[in-house]
C-alpha cells in the first residue's frame, strides 16, 4: 500500500507528463482497437450490399436455400422423408441462427402420361404428361383465379387438383374435366393409374415472393393438398413419390460476420446429409459462392489496415518512448540514489510497472470507445482530409477489439519501461558524467539504424520497379484495385531513414553556420547556435516527430489523391460523360421470329439466301433532352462497334463514332494532356469539312493510314462512303486503344489493338444510314440525379440502357479498400498532428523550465525580453523550422519515388487513361498551415511562460 501511495504521489508531481503519457496510451489503444472494429463494420456493409447486388443480378433472394433429393435406393420413403424433415427443422436450418421466413416442403411424383377419362386408353393421340405435386402452405402464396380449392381427400376416387392457367391451356381443357394419370404401354414402371380433376386455376400472389423459387418447373404440375399427398402418394397408395424438395428462405439482413462462417458450415452439413440419405441429391445456397470470398477479403483488409497504420503506430510508440524518457530523465537522480542504497533493478522497475499498469487500465477502458469514434471518421472519409455525409457504419465493440486493445496496452507498457530499465544501469557518478556529455551519438545513429532503413526501402523500391516493368512488358492482368500493403510500409521506412540521415548531418551544418559568422553574430544568436550545435541529441526526438508528421502527411496526401484521381479518371474515360442514355426508336423491322421466304419458296430460295430488308428508323425529338432538370449539355453520339473500312488495299473493322463537334466537346470528358494538342483543337480541325474524320494511332500504325488519305466506311447492308483523314489521336472518350489481350500486343502482332474513326454525325446519317444514337448528358455540379431520372420517367422515354458515371464514382469511393486508404491516411495524419503538438509543447515547456537559471542569468546580464524572444524564435527555426523543412523535403522525395508504384494496382498494361501521379498544391498548403498553426500556438504559450519568469526567482533557484 505504501508503494502505491508513493507511486501516486510521484505521478501527481509529474501530472502533465503523466497526462501526456496517458494521452499517447489512449490514442495507441484506440487506433489499434479501431482496426478490427473498422474491418467488421466495413465488411458488414459490404455483406449487405453484395447480397442486394446478388439479388439484382440473379433474380433470386440471397437467403434462399434449395434442397432436393430423390427416392431411389433402398429404404422406406416415408421413414427417409420423416428423418430428413426432422434433421432440417431441428438441426440443419437452426444452425444458421437466422430468422426463417419460410421452410417449405414439396413432394413430387414422376411425370406420367395423362388423357381424358372418357378416352379409351392412354395410347390415344391426345396424351399429355404431368406430375403431381404436394406443396406446403400453397394457399398462402396463391391467388385463386377461377374455381375452388381442392378437397383434402379423394372424392369418389378422384383427386382434385389446382393448376396454373397456362397448364390448363396446354391440356386444352377446362375446370372439372377428369383425367386418367398413369403409364402408357411404353412405360416399364409398375402399372399405376389414378383419376384427377382440375377444380381451380391459380396464379402467383406476389411475383417477388421468394416462395416461388423456380416457377417455370410447374408448367405441367398438378397441385394436391400437401397432407393428402403425404397420406396417399408418399405412402405409395396412389402414385409413388419420386423426389422431395425443401425451400428455406432466411432473412439475410440479420446476418453478421459471425454468421458467414455459420452459413458456410451449415450449408456443408445439409449438403453432406442429403448426399448420404437421399440419392441423388441436389443442394444450392444462393449466397454460398459470394460468401466464400469473405474470409480472403477480411484477411486482405486486415493486412491493408496494418500496413496503413504502421507509420502512425511507429510514431505513437516513439511518442510513448519520448514521454517516458522525459519522465525518467527527471527521475534519474532519484533512481541512482535508490540503486546506491541497495534497491535492485526489479524493485525500481516494479514501481514503473505499477505506474504503467494504472495508466494502461485507464487506456484499456477508454481506448476501444475512442476506436469506435475513429471508425466513424474512417467511414465518412472521401479522400485525404475530405469528409462527406454518408450512412453511418454499423459500429460495435467486440471481444476481438478488446483483445487488440490488450495487445496495444502490453506493447505500449514495454515501450514505457525501456527508458526506466536503461536508467537503472546508471550510478550517481555515471549519471553526473552523462549530464556533462551531451555530444554523444543517439541510439539510431550509433547503430546506423538510418542506413539500414534506407537500405531496406531502396531494396523495396527496386523490387516494385521491376514488378511494374514486368507488368507493362508482359501484360500481366492485375486485380482491380488490389493495392499492395507494402506500398505504404516501405515508404514509411524510407521517410524515417532519410529523416534520421539528414539529422546525422544537420549538427555539422549548424556548427558550420556558427563558425562562418562567429565574429559577427549578436550574443543572442551566438548563444542559440552554441546551444543547438552542442546539444543536438536532445532536440532529435522532437525533430524526428515533426519530420515524420510532415513527410507522412505529404506522402499520404499525394498517394490518396493519385489513387482517387486515377480511379475517377478510369471511370470517366470509360463512360465519356455523366449519363449515357440509349432509347428505343420506332422502326419497321420484322418480328424477331419471322423468317424470309415462306411456303412454296422453291429450291432457288434455299440456294441463295434472301437479302435482309434494310431497317428504317424514325429519329425521336432531341430537344427535350436538353430541357431535362440539371442538364448542362446534351450531345448525340452514334456508335457503330464493327464498321468496315477500306484504305487503299487495306481492309479492317473499326469503332465508328459519329458526333456533332460543338455539342460533343461540351458534353464529353477527356483528361488534359492526353493528346498532343487540346481536345477542342481536334474537334475544330474536323468541323470545317463534313467528310473529315479523326482516326486512332493504332489504325495509322497497323494500316499505314496518314493524314490526307481517303477512307471508305460502311457496314452490312450499308454502302461504303468516302471520308478524309484530318487527324490522328492516341485517345478518345470511351475508346480503349489497348488490345483485349495485352500479352498478344507485340511488335509482330499489332493487329490485336482496336481501331477508331470519329466523324460527323450528320454526314454519317445522310450518306450511310440513320440508326439509333446514344445521348451523352453532362449534368450541372449541383444537379440532382433523382430529379433527372424522375423527369425521364415522367416524359415517358423508353430507355433501353443507362450508364450513370456519378453513381459509379460514388460506388468506387465506397470500396472498402479505398475507404481504408482514404480514412486511415487522414486518421493517421490527424493523430500525428495531435501527438506532435502535445509532444512539441511538452518538450519545449520542460526545456524552458529546465533552463530557467540560464535565462535568468541572461536577463541579469542585460539581455532584454525581446532579445530572449528572439533567441527562442531562432532556436525554434533551427530545430522545429529545420525539421519542417527536412520533413517537406523528405515527403516530396518519397512521393516522387514511391507514388508512381501504385500503377501496379491499376494493371499498367491496360490502364486507360495512363496512370498519372498527382500533386495538389492545396494539400501541401493545407498541411503547412496546420503545422504552422501548431508551432505558432506553441510559441505563444512559451512566450507567455517566459514572460512570467522573474530574475530574482531564477537567481534564487541558482543559489538553491
Amino acid at each position: 500500500m505504501a508503494l502505491l501511495i508513493m507511486i501516486l504521489r510521484k505521478m501527481l508531481k509529474n501530472k502533465w507528463l503523466e497526462l501526456s503519457l496517458l494521452l499517447g496510451l489512449i490514442l495507441s489503444v484506440g487506433l489499434v482497437s479501431s482496426m478490427p472494429i473498422y474491418t467488421n463494420a466495413i465488411l458488414q456493409r459490404m455483406l449487405v450490399k453484395d447480397m442486394e447486388n446478388l439479388q439484382k443480378a440473379s433474380g433470386y433472394y440471397p437467403g434462399m436455400i434449395y434442397m432436393n433429393g430423390y427416392m431411389y435406393g433402398d429404404g422406406d420413403p416415408v421413414e427417409r422423408l420423416k428423418q430428413a424433415d426432422s434433421f432440417l427443422a431441428n438441426d440443419g436450418i437452426p444452425h444458421f441462427k437466422l430468422p426463417v421466413r419460410y421452410l417449405t416442403r414439396e413432394r413430387t411424383t414422376e411425370s406420367y402420361a395423362m388423357v381424358r377419362a372418357d378416352s379409351a386408353s392412354l395410347d390415344t393421340k391426345s396424351v399429355y404428361h404431368a406430375d403431381v405435386v404436394g406443396l406446403e402452405e400453397l394457399s398462402e402464396h396463391i391467388r385463386l383465379v377461377d374455381g375452388k380449392l381442392p378437397a383434402k381427400e379423394a372424392v369418389d376416387g378422384v383427386y382434385e387438383v389446382l393448376v396454373f392457367e397456362n397448364t390448363l391451356n396446354t391440356f386444352k381443357s377446362v375446370i372439372g374435366t377428369e383425367f386418367i394419370l398413369g403409364q402408357d404401354k411404353t412405360d416399364t414402371r409398375p402399372e399405376r393409374k389414378i383419376k384427377i380433376k382440375p377444380v381451380g386455376v391459380i396464379d402467383v400472389k406476389d411475383m417477388n415472393d421468394p416462395y416461388w423459387y423456380n416457377i417455370s418447373a410447374y408448367r405441367s404440375s398438378l397441385f394436391v393438398d400437401f397432407a393428402l399427398f403425404e397420406n396417399d402418394f408418399t405412402t405409395s397408395k396412389a402414385l409413388p413419390v419420386s423426389s422431395a424438395t425443401w425451400y428455406g428462405v432466411l432473412d439475410y439482413s440479420e446476418m453478421d460476420l459471425k454468421g458467414v462462417d455459420r452459413y458456410l458450415t451449415g450449408s456443408d452439413r445439409i449438403e453432406d446429409y442429403l448426399a448420404s440419405h437421399l440419392e441423388p441429391a441436389n443442394f444450392k445456397a444462393v449466397a454460398y459462392k459470394t460468401l466464400t470470398t469473405y474470409f480472403d477479403r477480411e484477411a486482405n483488409l486486415r493486412k491493408m489496415l496494418w500496413s496503413l497504420n504502421v507509420p502512425v503506430i511507429i510514431m505513437l510508440a516513439y511518442y510513448l518512448y519520448m514521454v517516458s524518457n522525459l519522465i525518467t530523465e527527471r527521475q534519474k537522480t532519484e533512481i541512482a540514489v535508490l540503486r546506491s542504497r541497495g534497491a535492485s533493478r526489479l524493485q525500481v522497475l516494479s514501481g514503473y510497472l505499477i505506474e504503467g499498469m494504472l495508466l494502461g487500465c485507464i487506456a484499456l477502458a477508454v481506448g476501444p470507445f475512442i476506436g469506435m469514434g475513429l471508425t466513424k471518421v474512417l467511414g465518412s472519409s472521401n479522400g485525404f482530409f475530405e469528409f462527406v455525409q454518408r450512412s453511418a457504419l454499423r459500429v460495435e465493440l467486440s471481444r476481438e477489439a478488446y483483445k487488440y486493445a490488450l495487445y496495444a496496452v502490453a506493447t505500449s507498457l514495454v515501450m514505457t519501461l525501456i527508458p526506466a530499465f536503461l536508467a537503472t544501469r546508471a550510478t550517481i557518478v555515471g549519471h553526473k558524467q552523462q549530464l556533462a556529455r551531451q555530444m554523444k551519438l543517439s541510439f539510431w545513429h550509433k547503430y546506423f539504424i538510418d542506413i539500414i532503413l534506407i537500405g531496406v526501402a531502396v531494396y523495396g523500391l527496386r523490387t516494385f520497379e521491376r514488378q511494374r516493368e514486368d507488368f507493362i512488358s508482359l501484360g500481366v492482368d492485375g486485380t482491380n484495385f488490389s493495392v499492395d500493403p507494402l506500398l505504404f510500409l516501405v515508404p514509411a521506412f524510407f521517410i524515417l531513414g532519410l529523416g534520421l540521415l539528414v539529422l546525422r548531418i544537420y549538427p555539422w551544418f549548424v556548427r558550420l553556420v556558427y563558425w562562418l559568422g562567429k565574429k559577427w553574430w549578436p550574443p543572442s544568436l551566438y548563444s542559440t547556435l552554441i546551444q543547438v550545435g552542442r546539444s543536438s541529441t536532445q532536440y532529435q526526438f522532437l525533430m524526428v516527430f515533426l519530420i515524420m508528421t510532415i513527410a507522412t502527411g505529404l506522402y499520404s496526401a499525394s498517394a490518396a489523391r493519385t489513387l482517387n484521381k486515377n480511379t475517377d479518371d478510369k471511370i470517366m474515360y470509360k463512360n465519356g460523360s455523366d449519363i449515357i442514355l440509349e432509347t428505343r426508336w420506332e422502326n419497321d423491322s420484322p418480328p424477331v421470329d419471322s423468317a424470309p421466304g415462306g411456303p412454296g419458296g422453291g429450291g432457288q430460295a434455299s440456294e441463295q439466301p434472301a437479302i435482309p430488308k434494310k431497317v428504317h428508323y424514325m429519329e425521336p425529338p432531341f430537344q427535350p433532352y436538353t430541357q431535362l432538370p440539371g442538364v448542362e449539355q446534351a450531345a448525340k453520339v452514334f456508335v457503330k462497334k464493327e464498321a468496315g473500312f477500306t484504305a487503299g488495299k487495306e481492309r479492317g473493322v473499326a469503332l465508328l463514332m459519329g458526333i456533332e463537334t460543338d455539342q460533343f466537346g461540351k458534353a464529353a470528358w477527356l483528361r488534359d494532356q492526353l493528346l498532343d494538342h487540346h481536345f477542342y483543337d481536334y474537334l475544330n480541325l474536323i468541323s470545317s469539312n463534313s467528310s473529315a474524320v479523326l482516326i486512332s494511332k493504332s489504325m495509322a500504325e497497323q494500316k499505314g493510314v496518314n493524314v490526307g488519305d481517303e477512307l471508305f466506311i460502311g457496314w452490312s447492308g450499308v454502302e461504303y462512303r468516302p471520308f478524309v483523314v484530318y487527324g490522328i489521336v492516341d485517345f478518345w472518350p470511351t475508346f480503349n486503344p489497348n488490345p483485349a489481350n495485352p500479352s498478344a500486343a507485340s511488335d509482330s502482332n499489332k493487329a490485336a489493338a482496336p481501331m477508331l474513326v470519329v466523324g460527323h454525325l450528320g454526314y454519317i446519317q445522310n450518306s450511310l444510314a440513320l440508326e439509333p444514337y446514344q445521348v451523352w448528358i453532362k449534368l450541372k455540379k449541383e444537379a440532382s440525379r433523382q430529379e433527372f431520372y424522375d423527369a425521364v420517367v415522367a416524359k415517358g422515354y423508353y430507355v433501353t440502357s443507362t450508364v450513370d458515371t456519378r453513381e459509379e464514382l460514388i460506388n468506387a469511393r465506397k470500396d472498402p479498400f479505398q475507404l481504408a486508404i482514404n480514412g486511415v491516411m487522414t486518421l493517421g495524419f490527424i493523430i500525428s498532428i495531435v501527438i506532435s503538438f502535445f509532444g512539441f509543447l511538452l518538450y519545449w515547456v520542460l526545456s524552458l523550465y529546465g533552463r530557467i537559471l540560464q535565462l535568468g542569468i541572461l536577463r541579469a546580464m542585460g539581455i532584454s525580453f525581446p532579445q530572449l524572444i528572439g533567441m527562442l524564435v531562432t532556436e525554434q527555426l533551427l530545430t522545429s523550422g529545420a525539421a519542417f523543412f527536412i520533413g517537406a523535403l523528405t515527403g516530396t522525395v518519397t512521393s516522387q519515388l514511391f507514388v508512381k508504384l501504385f500503377q501496379i494496382s491499376f494493371n499498367p498494361a491496360t490502364q486507360v487513361p495512363p496512370f498519372e501521379v498527382t500533386f495538389d498544391p492545396g494539400d501541401s498548403l493545407q498541411l503547412y498551415m496546420i503545422v504552422f498553426a501548431m508551432i505558432s500556438i506553441a510559441l505563444i504559450i512559451l512566450s507567455y511562460l517566459l514572460s512570467r519568469i522573474k530574475i530574482h526567482q531564477a537567481v534564487k533557484l541558482g543559489e538553491d
